[in-house]
Parts: structure tokens; C-alpha cells; sequence
């Protein structure tokens, strides 16, 4: 070992070595061969060897504690005392790293040291580097508090508990999450660092930890994964280079969270600036306009509905109105003059910060990898495990304080606050304009559901009212008709009265009713009005936003993307292998898109065969049912039948809505778009299409096609030869779809949406508290120590974006929109699921998720398409559901052509048609005829055809093609009439409201105004400039020649001012 003399020399050059990570500084003539040269071998250190010399295990470049690091060195060399060093040796290296207050770092060491080991006997205190571990078995790390935190008083405090970096004035504006592991003796090595960023600027290639070392006592080094050295190396080039992007970062993984680190990211002011610059943000300026406010009568009905609807108004600063407004200008460092830069720290908000570090974090790539990766490609390759901006703080508690989570928590993410307006500016100002949309699209939508509700309990009261007025179902349930119905199903089932359908005949009337056609025309128009509002409440937003003239620029290619035009450039020639010029051509993506359309197709396909065998089960379960001997049994055999193949259709689409978003996430995986936004919207294409076939082909098939291709008796249509298809009830297919809308829809929200929203997450919060209380049991000074709030945001649910939130609110619309002509009461029921939706959403994203990056939008995108879409199919399906599926165009025909007093008696009789039954196929017939006390000779079913006494027996009658003829010219002229009336309410309804247009020309005017006054004080500075300098010259001019010779520094001085300015 080196003499005493010698250490400290010796010392620095460790110190060096590990803070700069260039272990060539230490000399080698410093080295003694029984000690360190056996570690190191012929070659310098490196920093795997370096970490394990110091009992601290593996030190990496930049994330050492250099306190510790004293300790341990003082430890082992016994230093005296730092004063005793010479001027050279303080500013060995050149390195800056050694704090000012290294005397009293040191010495408050070694009276510690002094006092932990005054046990140890004499010959033991030089400790021998290769026994170091020695320490740890004699209880160094075991004591009460480790040497590291009593060198600073209370550090959690200062950074606000994770919220800033250590000298707590540095916010943190995004966190990185790594894991590391475990060293072999089971012990995780903890170490809070506080990184230089001249440190980590400086990317070196290293080796890997622990190569060719040997080590003696038969003591192994711990063996250290290779994946484990290729993320870390990844890691290390990854933040140095975002390090010479400007960031500056700060690691720690003296965490309650055992193997995970923590990179903490700090955006200083010059940085942002540039990016704000780049990125074009509107900011505020220090000029400010008075908004345009209404006179006269609409002021006064303006300030009552204020009054009227103040208690309902959430009590948010953001949410009041304004009669002023600054200016807002893209951010522009060589205008800073323009802004209202007093207040620096809170300029740019923490959305803004975390929208700009995160626009680093995707462009800054590292190069050690097969292909250049950005954030997203290393948290996919597992190099990070999570990514993520921080809350603004906690939510619940005593003693917190106020932040805008909080706010958000007590003012909109309450149950009891549901009566309440939504805090959308506070809402945009936290999350960002994207998610702002959308609550405030969900906020449009439920408060135009409220007029749909009404008028659809209006028509369901009807329907109430009249249903003992309707003569078709007063027939039906007279039992003095005595109309005799043929059997439902072969040799089984019997004959059966028409009176045994009184119940379902008259439910069939509460909606199916004149007031449905009115309904469905209500609803139609109310599509389209809903479509402008959104669309004027939506140029309202970004006026308010400052997102006029707001455009968005192509995103940077995806990671997947990029790795494949490489992979497609070196299959080329070393002539042809320029990748910028590569790019994925359809032939590059035929094998994708042939998966694509035989996957759909099949999955189409699946939903399809699902449908058929549910009807396979309605059919085989009627005919089992109606063997039952009790009549009870027999009665209920059509609700029963509907009601359980409904439920099981629910829970298919409930299981196939998961399986079906995955393979829409995987279909467009393999297409490779190009960016995000490419690869958003083909998976939303995709998902909805899938979804809206598995949700809507049930529906479909009792609506359209049930009923329709039955046969009639003594010719029925069958499936497989065994299966008889499947009639509509008497009173029509209208009740059934009824049944089936309303099961599926109401289920679908409570189990799909809100229960699985709340219990899954729930559940899983549950699971991570569990692995923590286990964890924490075995360390109680861990588990008291408070969470840091990156430590607590990494325990949420990572946000998984907004497509799941709009698809449950799309397939809604549907259902309220596209049968709403069977079903009134949808609206009613979407607007109490949607009261709910709104808090729950909420909710999870304030207390359950962690903190999406805010991005920049101005409308909802492709979703707003696909919502027309549905609105056009709707008035295509409820002119349909109203002429095919229900009895309305029947029953008018009936009442202009064949009724014989003008009213509706006789209705029934109409629509049925005779069968003998004698001209059953053999094996058909009941196997009871005398079920109903008396030979049947004829038997009724619904259907026109001529009776058996006619030539042409059973063959369509002429009133089949009247109303045929009917039905087809109201589907005509309904989607005519009421798609001209949506255009017209399209044209009549101006996009922009009319003060907002007003407001943006004046913001025109106003910018002009300010750069054209900008302009003429800089003309009058110039001018200014230019008579002094003349009058300079002037007096220059007048001294003599000698004066001037001897002056000619003063003359000199007088040209050169203008230069200076």
C-alpha cells in the first residue's frame, strides 16, 4: 500500500476518476502492485472496477455521490485533514467538482468514522481495499442513518418532495424511469446523485463492468446481465445527448421503489425559449383588448342567465368571464420585448414545459442501436420503463397546498359537483387542448341530450296514453275474434290463440306509435344541429385557446418506420443505400394489407357466424321449450327465448370489444405508418369498424332480416333441413328490437363502461399497494419515509390515450341515433350514463392516471367524420325501421285503401292470411292437434298471400306489392325530406359564430398595429442616432488640424459610436 504521503494524491485521483469518468487520470506511478494492480491489471480502471473498490458497488459516469464517495475514501486512506493540501493538489486535474465546504464535510467525517469504529482493534483499521466488504458485515451500512444523509439536513423538503431538483429551485418538468438490478449479495445499492451537465455532456464509449477481472478469496465478482450493460450503455448516450440539447437532468434511486431509478428533467429558460420558438406558440403579450360585449337586449338576457345559472357554475378562476384579453403572438426570442416577462418561473406552465421536454425527448435519438432511437422506441425496448410529466401535487390531505390538481379533484372530478358546468379552460390549462376537446365535446354532447330526453319520454307518455285507444291491439286482445294461429314450430308446438299475445301487442304500441315517425325526424334534425354547435362551440375554444391559425405540422417518423426503411436500404446495393431517399411504398406494404383485409373479413365473419348461432339457440331452445307440459311454461316461451339470447349476445360483444382491439392495434402495427397521427387514425378506422359490426350485426338481424325469410306453413324455409327460421311475434319484430337495443346498450354502459372503468382500475391499484406493503414490510424505515411525487405518479396507470373514451361515446351515439325510432327512451338513458361518464373520466384521469403529455389540437379529428357518418346512416336505418320493421306504413295503407269506414277496425284481419291444414308436410303437423279443446280445419299466420280456396293459393297477393310499393316511396321520401332539412340546418347555422370572427380580425388589427408602431420608434432611434452622430462629426470637424491630429483616438471614438450601437 502507498506510504501516508502518498495517499492523498492518490485520493484526488480516484475522485477524478470517478466524477469524470476517465480513469487514464490516474498516474500510474501511483499504483501499488499487491493492492490495486491485481483490479485493474495492465490497463486503467473501469468504472465497473472502480465502483466495486469502493464497497459502493457499480458507479456509473455522472450519477456518483461524491459525499459518499469522501467518506469511503477517507475510510480507507485515513486522511488527516483536507487543510493540510497544497493549492496544486485542490485544483487537481483541473477538476472543478470539490465543494467549498470540503473541511468541514471532512472532518465532520472523521469524527464519525472515528466513533463507528473505536471498537475496531488497532491492526484492523487499515482497512485492506480487497476486504471492503468487510464493512458492510461489521455494520457500516446498517447504522440508524447512513453517512450520506447527515451531510444534508432534510433535502425532501427543499425539492417539495420530488417536485424540484435537490437545490429545490430547479422544477422538474418530466421524469424517465429505469430499472436496475440487483446486486448478488441481495441488496440493492442506493445512491442519490446530483449530476453536473458539463459532466454528462462528454459521451465516451466504455467497457463493459468487470471485464477480465479476477478476484481473489475465491470471491466472485456479480455477474452483470449483457442486455442489462446495453440498456445502460443506451441510457448514458441517450442523456448525454439530451444533455447537449440543453436539458439538464438529475438521477436518483435512493427510492421506497427497490430497483427503479429515476431521471428527473429540468428545461432551463434559453432552452424553452428556443423550443417555444421552434414549436410556434401563441404566448400572451403585454398588450391587452377589450373583448366585444353585447348592448341593449341581449345584455340584459345575458346577465339574467348569468344569475340564473351561477350556482351551477364550477368556481374556478379560469371559468369566469373575461371583458379583456391579451394578445397573443408566436413566441419569437428576438421579439421578447413583446411579452410580459416579470414572472419567468411562470411563463411557460408546466404543460408547456412538459410539451417542449417531451418534444426533445422524441427528436434526441441514440445511435449504439441497430437504428436510431427516440423516447418511444427505448420505453418499447424496455431501455426505460416509463415516461411521464408529474402532477402538480397532491389532491387529498391535510395540509396541501393549493395547486390546480386540487382544484380539478374538488370542482369537476367530484360525484357531487355533477350539476355543475365543466372547468374546460382549467381542464385545457392541466391536460392540454387535446383532452380539453374532448371533455368538452362529452360536455356538448350530454347537454344536447337533455332536449332529445325530453322529447323521447314525450313520445314514450304517448304511447302510454294511447295504447288503450289503439284498435289493432284491442282486436288482438279481444278474445270474441277467437283467431286461431298457426303452430311456431313443427310437430311440437300446437296451435295457439292470438289472444295469448295481448301482452307483447300492446308494449308493441308504446313504440309504435305516429309519434315515433315524428320522433325519428326529431332526431335526424337533432344530429345535425348537435354537429354545428360542436363545430361553433369548437371555433369558440379556439379563439379562447389561441389556436386560430393554428396548424399541425407532419410529426417525426416513428420509430417502427424508421427501422424498416433501414432494413430496406441495406437489403439494396452500397450504391443505393442512402436512407433519407428510402421510403415504404404500397409493394413494401402489400403483405400488411392483405392481412389487413383477411383479417377484417374474418373477423367480420366470426361476428356474423356468432349471430347465426344465437339464432341457432333461439330456435332449438323455443322448440325445447314448447314440449313443456305447463302452460305457464308454454306462454312465456317467446320472452324467454328473447331475453337469454340477448344477455349472451351482450356478453359476446362485451368479450369481443377487447379481442377486437387488439388485433385493430396489431392489424396497423404491421402496416408501419409512417407517424403517430397516420397510426391513430388507421387503428381507429380499424377498431370502429370491427366494434360497430360486433355491436350493431344483432340489432340488425332482428330488425331487418328476422321475420323476412320464413316460408309459410306447409313450405317453411329451414336451416341445416332441421331448423324452421324464427317468426316475429304477432305485434311485429318492433318490441323484440326494442328489447334487444335497450339490454345491450344499457349493459354495455354499465358493465363495459363504468364498471370495468372503476373496478379494473381498482383492482390494479390494489395489486401495486399489496406488492408495496409487502416490499415496505421488510424495510419500516423506508416504508415511513414520505413518497417522493414521482415515486407516487409512477405508481398510477400509465394513460393509455383517448380512443377507448371516444369509441364508448361513438358506439353510444349510434345506439341513441341509429334506432332511436324503436327505442325513445335511448336519449334519456345516454344522458344519465353520460352525467356519470363525465366525473368518472374525470376522476381517473386526475387521481388514477398518470399525467399525459399535453398536445396541441384543434379539433377532434377524425372522430368528428365518423360522427357525421352515423348521423347520415342514421336517417338511412330509422326511414327503414320505421317502413320495413314496423307496422305504421301497413297500417296507413290499410287506412287510405281498404278500409271500409276510415278507421282501423279490421286491421288485424287484413294482415293475416288462411292455411288449410290438411296441406301440412308430412311430419310437420302438431302431434296434439286437439291441443285447444277443438279440431282446427284453418289456421291463421302474418303474411299477404291468397287463401287455400283461391287458384293461385299461397302465392303473394296484390296488397303485398301496395304495401311493398308504400314502404319503398317512404324510405325515398323520408331520407330525402330529411336530409334536405340537415343540409339546410348545415347551411342556415354558420361555423364561426359571428363575434368570434369579429374578434379574430381584430387581433389582426391590433398585431398590425403594434409591429407598425414597433417599426417607426425604431426609425425615430435611427434618426436619432444619425443627428447625434452628425453633430459629433460637426464639432470634430471644426478643431484645427493639429488639434485634430493629436485627437485623432477622440475622432476615431466619434465614428465608431454608431458601430458600438
Amino acid at each position: 500500500m502507498p506510504p501516508k504521503a502518498e495517499r492523498m494524491p492518490l485520493v484526488l485521483s480516484y475522485i477524478c476518476a470517478l466524477r469524470t469518468q476517465t480513469p487514464q487520470l490516474v498516474p500510474a506511478s501511483l499504483l501499488d502492485a499487491s493492492s490495486f494492480r491485481m483490479f485493474w491489471g495492465n490497463e486503467a480502471p473501469n468504472e465497473g472496477q472502480l465502483g466495486w473498490a469502493l464497497g459502493k458497488g457499480k458507479v456509473t459516469r455522472g450519477t456518483g455521490s461524491f459525499k459518499a464517495t469522501i467518506e469511503w475514501l477517507w475510510l480507507l486512506c485515513s486522511l488527516e485533514s483536507y487543510t493540510s493540501l497544497s493549492d496544486t493538489d485542490r485544483e487537481f486535474c483541473g477538476v472543478d467538482f470539490l465543494p467549498e465546504d470540503l473541511n468541514e464535510a471532512l472532518e465532520e467525517t472523521e469524527m464519525r468514522v472515528n466513533k463507528t469504529y473505536s471498537c475496531i482493534p488497532a491492526e484492523e483499521k487499515g482497512i485492506h481495499i480487497i476486504n471492503i466488504r468487510a464493512i458492510e458485515d461489521i455494520g457500516y451500512d446498517q447504522h440508524e442513518s447512513t453517512l450520506l444523509n447527515s451531510l444534508s439536513k432534510n433535502p425532501d423538503a427543499d425539492c417539495k418532495y420530488g417536485l424540484y431538483f435537490r437545490d429545490g429551485k430547479r422544477k422538474v418538468d418530466y421524469i424517465l424511469v429505469y430499472q436496475y438490478k440487483k446486486s448478488s449479495a441481495g441488496r440493492t445499492v442506493t445512491r442519490r446523485a446530483h449530476n453536473d451537465s458539463t459532466a454528462r455532456s462528454t459521451k465516451q464509449e466504455q467497457p463493459l463492468p468487470g471485464k477480465g477481472v479476477q478476484l481473489e478469496m475465491g470471491e466472485s465478482e456479480p455477474h452483470m446481465d449483457y442486455h442489462e450493460d446495453d440498456k445502460r450503455f443506451r441510457r448514458e448516450e441517450y442523456e448525454g445527448n439530451l444533455v447537449e440539447a440543453g436539458l439538464e437532468l438529475e438521477h436518483d434511486e435512493d427510492t421506497k421503489i427497490h430497483g427503479i431509478g429515476f431521471v428527473k428533467i429540468h428545461a432551463p429558460w434559453n432552452v424553452l425559449c428556443r423550443e417555444a420558438e421552434f414549436l410556434k406558440l401563441k404566448m400572451p403579450t403585454k398588450k391587452m383588448y377589450q373583448i366585444n360585449q353585447t348592448h341593449g337586449l341581449l345584455k340584459k338576457i345575458n346577465s339574467v342567465i348569468q344569475k340564473l345559472t351561477e350556482p351551477i357554475q364550477p368556481k374556478v378562476a379560469e371559468h369566469k368571464p373575461q371583458t379583456v384579453k391579451r394578445l397573443s403572438y408566436p413566441f419569437s426570442r428576438e421579439k421578447q420585448h413583446l411579452f410580459d416577462l416579470s414572472d419567468r418561473d411562470s411563463f411557460f406552465d408546466s404543460k408547456t414545459r412538459s410539451t417542449i421536454v417531451y418534444e426533445i425527448l422524441k427528436r434526441t435519438t441514440c445511435t449504439k442501436a441497430k437504428y436510431s432511437m427516440g423516447i418511444t422506441s427505448l420505453l418499447a425496448n424496455g431501455v426505460y420503463s416509463a415516461a411521464y410529466p408529474l402532477h402538480d401535487g397532491d389532491y387529498e390531505g391535510e395540509n396541501v397546498e393549493p395547486n390546480d390538481r386540487k382544484l380539478l379533484c374538488e370542482e369537476w372530478a367530484s360525484y357531487g359537483v355533477f350539476y355543475k358546468y365543466q372547468p374546460i379552460d382549467l381542464v385545457r390549462k392541466y391536460f392540454g387542448e387535446k383532452i380539453g376537446l374532448y371533455f368538452a365535446w362529452l360536455g356538448v354532447y350530454t347537454q344536447m341530450l337533455i332536449p332529445a330526453s325530453i322529447v323521447g319520454i314525450i313520445v314514450f307518455l304517448y304511447g302510454c296514453a294511447t295504447v288503450d285507444e289503439n284498435i289493432p291491439s284491442m282486436e288482438m286482445c279481444d278474445q270474441r275474434n277467437n283467431i286461431t294461429m298457426c303452430p311456431l314450430c313443427d310437430r311440437t308446438c300446437s296451435y295457439w290463440k292470438m289472444s295469448s299475445a295481448c301482452a307483447t301487442a300492446r308494449a308493441s304500441h308504446l313504440f309504435d306509435n305516429p309519434a315515433t315517425v315524428f320522433f325519428s325526424v326529431f332526431m335526424a334534425l337533432w344530429a345535425a344541429t348537435f354537429m354545428e354547435h360542436w363545430k361553433r362551440k369548437q371555433m369558440r375554444l379556439n379563439y379562447r385557446w389561441d389556436l386560430t391559425g393554428f396548424e399541425e405540422e407532419e410529426d417525426h417518423p416513428r420509430a417502427e418506420y424508421e427501422a424498416k426503411v433501414l432494413e430496406k436500404s441495406l437489403r439494396k446495393d452500397h450504391k443505393h443505400k442512402e436512407t433519407d431517399k428510402e421510403k415504404l411504398t404500397w409493394k413494401d406494404r402489400f403483405p400488411a394489407y392483405l392481412t389487413n383485409f383477411v383479417g377484417i373479413i374474418f373477423m367480420v365473419g366470426l361476428t356474423f357466424a356468432i349471430v347465426f348461432g344465437v339464432i341457432i339457440y333461439r330456435i332449438s331452445t323455443a322448440a325445447a321449450l314448447a314440449i313443456s307440459s305447463t302452460p305457464s311454461g308454454r306462454s312465456s316461451v317467446r320472452v324467454t327465448v328473447t331475453a337469454t339470447a340477448v344477455i349472451i349476445n351482450l356478453v359476446v360483444i362485451i368479450i369481443l370489444d377487447e379481442v377486437y382491439g387488439c388485433i385493430a392495434r396489431w392489424l396497423t402495427q404491421i402496416e408501419v405508418p409512417k407517424t403517430d397521427k397516420n397510426f391513430e387514425e388507421r387503428l381507429i378506422f380499424k377498431a370502429f369498424l370491427l366494434k360497430f359490426v360486433n355491436a350493431y350485426t344483432p340489432i340488425f338481424y332482428v330488425a331487418f332480416f328476422k321475420g323476412r325469410f320464413v316460408g309459410r306453413p306447409g313450405d317453411y324455409v329451414y336451416i341445416f333441413h332441421s331448423f324452421r327460421m324464427e317468426e316475429c311475434a304477432p305485434g311485429g319484430c318492433l318490441m323484440e328490437l326494442c328489447i334487444q337495443l335497450s339490454i345491450i346498450m344499457l349493459g354495455k354502459q354499465l358493465i363495459q363502461n363504468n364498471l370495468f372503468e372503476i373496478g379494473i382500475p381498482k383492482m390494479k391499484k390494489f395489486i401495486r399497494y399489496m406488492k408495496l406493503k409487502r416490499q415496505h414490510s421488510l424495510d419500516h424505515e423506508e416504508h415511513m419515509k414520505k413518497k417522493q411525487r414521482y415515486e407516487v405518479d409512477y405508481n398510477l396507470e400509465p394513460f393509455a390515450g383517448l380512443t377507448p373514451e371516444y369509441m364508448e361515446m361513438i358506439i353510444q351515439f349510434g345506439f341513441v341515433t341509429l334506432f332511436v325510432a324503436s327505442f325513445p327512451l335511448a336519449p334519456l338513458f345516454a344522458l344519465l350514463n353520460n352525467i356519470i361518464e363525465i366525473r368518472l373520466d374525470a376522476k381517473k384521469f386526475v387521481t388514477e392516471l398518470r399525467r399525459p403529455v399535453a398536445v396541441r389540437a384543434k379539433d377532434i379529428g377524425i372522430w368528428y367524420n365518423i360522427l357525421r357518418g352515423i348521423g347520415k346512416l342514421a336517417v338511412i336505418i330509422n326511414a327503414f325501421v320505421i317502413s320495413f320493421t314496423s307496422d305504421f306504413i301497413p297500417r296507413l295503407v290499410y287506412l287510405y285503401m281498404y278500409s271500409e269506414n276510415g278507421t282501423m277496425h279490421g286491421f288485424v284481419n287484413h294482415t293475416l292470411s288462411s292455411f288449410n291444414v290438411s296441406d301440412f308436410q308430412a311430419g310437420t303437423a302438431p302431434n296434439d292437434p286437439m291441443d285447444l279443446g277443438y279440431e282446427v280445419q284453418i289456421c291463421r299466420y302474418k303474411d299477404y298471400r291468397e287463401p287455400p280456396w283461391s287458384e293461385n293459393k299461397y302465392d303473394i297477393s296484390k296488397d303485398f306489392w301496395a304495401v311493398l310499393a308504400a314502404r319503398l316511396a317512404f324510405v325515398i321520401v323520408f331520407q330525402n325530406l330529411v336530409m334536405f332539412m340537415s343540409e339546410f340546418v348545415d347551411w342556415i347555422i354558420p361555423d364561426i359564430p359571428k363575434d368570434i370572427s369579429q374578434q379574430i380580425h381584430k387581433e389582426k388589427v391590433l398585431m398590425v398595429e403594434v409591429f407598425m408602431r414597433e417599426e417607426q420608434g425604431k426609425l425615430q432611434m435611427l434618426e436619432t442616432w444619425k443627428d447625434k452622430d452628425k453633430k459629433k462629426g460637426e464639432n470634430c470637424n471644426n478643431h484645427s488640424p493639429r488639434l485634430s491630429r493629436s485627437h485623432s483616438g477622440s475622432l476615431s471614438s466619434c465614428h465608431s459610436y454608431p458601430l458600438d450601437v
